[in-house]
Order: structure tokens, then C-alpha cells, then sequence
């Protein structure tokens, strides 16, 4: 259990609105799949975390698919953080519907005043619930747009009611909504091709002044090249770069191709590996690049399907510079 001395210093930070995003939730892979591919899945898209990478992958799914995935979240970090996710799919003639929940916690976290006294535990989470849909607009092109209404709990009320001395009565809690929209284009059998904005939506703020952070809206560019597809193995190269906007081109002093050229160097990018053996045996592997995160390394995985079932492991805990475990567990079912 963390212990936490809530002083007025650590508190500032809920009194500024900050020049990076806020929800940083958002960001985190969800899905076994998709984070053995090191997060290249906008092109993809093929299960019900759809609804989380590109809502238009929707548009070419049938039948119904339900996906849960459980991951101890970072325990080289602290031991009880926990990153869930939950979606299910539905098609109809109109288009597919999905509804797709993402879930944080970091944990009990017990408050001490100045003193060192005890006061109380609670926990923290953010919680993301997303209603999406897609649809084809021709044979090979689908467009997806996606609603989710995110809570982030902080801090609970009664920590400033027990601590009168920072001069805070309320904040810790904030509440938002986004948007995401997506493209998915498949101009042959072998290759498709993605495009998402994401988390397009209004400041969230944990204060009663008033100051927000922005959510990080998220520019998704996306492929999947497939060279080998038989009977017996299917092979599979997948891609994203995942550009941050917020704060885009802020340094004035360089040119506006200077910027452009920090900005690509600075955007996160995926590559995946993805080896499918008689569609009943998944191997996957892949290398995940954010210089500015120091977030560099392979990501690995695997999986086994059978009939509707499909059971998954995704590894990415060598991406980061700590000693850390990092492996998601999804297990979905398509009828």
C-alpha cells in the first residue's frame, strides 16, 4: 500500500492546469492481441477492441464478440494497480454497435496529514465507457465514430474536509466526454489501411478554480500487410504511428518544417509480427519506439483459438527502463 503525505506542494499540482494531457488513461493499450503488436492494431481492428483502436473495424465484423482482458498494471511500479478492459460487438443490417469499457486503478492510497497522522485509505481509478459504431460506405471502406464519457477519481471529498489547512474544499474529481472517429480501407485482400482521431473532447478539470488539463487527442495512422495467406499459416506485418496534438508545433524559434520533423521524431511508433498457424495457433511479436517516453523494446505474445474461443498473452514490460512484469490476459468469444 502506498503511503502518501498530502502537503500543500503536492496538491499545487491540482491547482495549475498543466501543458500536458490530462486522462492519460487513454493512452494505454488494451487488449493481449494488440499489445504483443506493440499497439499496431488500428488497421486491424478485428475484435472488440475495436472499439478502442478504430471504430470503423467495426463495420467488418459479424455475429457477436464479447472480449475481457485482466492485467496486474505495472507491479515493479506497485504491486495493486490493475488495468481492465471489457467490450462487446453486435452486428446488424444498419452497421455494428460496440460498447467498450476501459478501466485504471493505482490502488489503495493511504492519507497522512503534515504530522504524519493517519486519516483514512481510499482508492483511485479512472473508468472510460464507450458507446461506438461502424459502418461499410462501400465493400472495402468502413467508417467508425465512437462517444465515451470518462471519470477520473483522484482524490474523494473527505480528504479536504480532515485537511482544512491546504485551503481546498473540493476537486480530485473530474468528468469529460470525447469522440473518436475512424477510417479503415482495404484497397486489396493483403493490405489495409487506418486513420483515427481520438479522445476529441472538452478539458477535464479536478478543481474548483476552474483549471483544466486537455485530453490527448490522438492522431492514429495505421497498416497491415498480409504477404502470406494459406491454408495451412498466415502471415502478417502490422504499423501505427500514434501522434500526441496537444502542444503541437510550440516551439516559435523553429522553422515550420523543423518542428514538423521534431514532431514525427517525437510520435510514438508500433510494428507488429503477427504468425497464425492452421487458425488455431497465434504467435506475435514487436517493436515499440517512444524516444521521448524512453519507452524503447520488443513486445511479444502468443494465443490459441479454437471454434469461437480465443484465449491471449501479451507481454510489453521490456519497453520500460525499470525492473517491471507487464502482461495483459484477454480472453474473447465470437458467436
Amino acid at each position: 500500500m502506498r503511503k502518501v503525505f498530502f502537503t500543500f506542494i503536492l496538491f499545487s499540482a491540482l491547482l495549475v492546469g498543466a501543458t500536458r494531457p490530462g486522462a492519460v488513461f487513454l493512452l494505454i493499450w488494451p487488449g493481449a492481441r494488440a499489445t504483443a503488436l506493440s499497439g499496431a492494431f488500428s488497421a486491424v481492428a478485428d475484435d472488440a477492441t475495436a472499439c478502442y483502436y478504430n471504430q470503423a473495424g467495426l463495420a467488418f465484423l459479424d455475429g457477436t464478440i464479447v472480449s475481457l482482458q485482466h492485467a496486474p498494471w505495472l507491479p515493479g511500479l506497485q504491486s495493486d494497480m490493475y488495468y481492465e478492459y471489457a467490450g462487446i460487438t453486435k452486428s446488424y443490417n444498419v452497421g455494428t454497435f460496440g460498447l467498450g469499457i476501459v478501466y485504471l486503478t493505482t490502488g489503495p492510497t493511504e492519507v497522512r496529514n503534515i504530522e504524519g497522522i493517519y486519516l483514512g485509505t481510499y482508492t483511485t481509478f479512472d473508468i472510460s465507457v464507450g458507446l461506438n459504431y461502424g459502418a461499410k460506405i462501400k465493400e472495402n471502406l468502413g467508417i467508425g465514430i465512437g462517444w465515451k464519457f470518462i471519470y477520473s477519481y483522484l482524490v474523494p471529498p473527505w480528504v479536504w474536509g480532515r485537511m482544512p489547512e491546504l485551503g481546498i474544499n473540493n476537486g480530485g474529481i473530474g468528468i469529460t466526454y470525447a469522440f473518436d472517429v475512424g477510417t479503415l480501407y482495404k484497397p486489396f485482400s493483403f493490405l489495409n489501411v487506418a486513420a483515427v482521431l481520438q479522445n476529441i473532447g472538452p478539458n477535464i478539470s479536478y478543481t474548483e478554480s476552474g483549471a483544466s488539463d486537455p485530453l490527448p487527442y490522438t492522431l492514429r495512422l495505421g497498416f497491415r500487410f498480409q504477404p502470406v495467406n494459406t491454408k495451412v499459416i498466415r502471415i502478417a506485418l502490422t504499423a501505427d504511428v500514434t501522434k500526441i496534438l496537444v502542444g503541437m508545433f510550440a516551439d516559435e524559434t523553429q522553422t515550420f518544417f523543423e518542428n514538423l520533423r521534431y514532431e514525427f521524431n517525437e510520435a510514438w511508433k508500433g510494428f507488429g509480427l503477427e504468425i497464425d498457424y492452421y487458425n488455431f495457433v497465434k504467435l506475435r511479436a514487436g517493436y515499440f519506439i517512444d524516444d521521448e517516453g524512453e519507452r524503447v523494446g520488443f513486445t511479444y505474445g502468443g494465443g490459441i483459438k479454437a471454434g469461437g474461443f480465443s484465449l491471449d498473452v501479451g507481454v510489453d514490460q521490456d519497453i520500460y527502463d525499470f525492473p517491471t512484469t507487464n502482461r495483459k490476459f484477454s480472453f474473447s468469444y465470437q458467436f
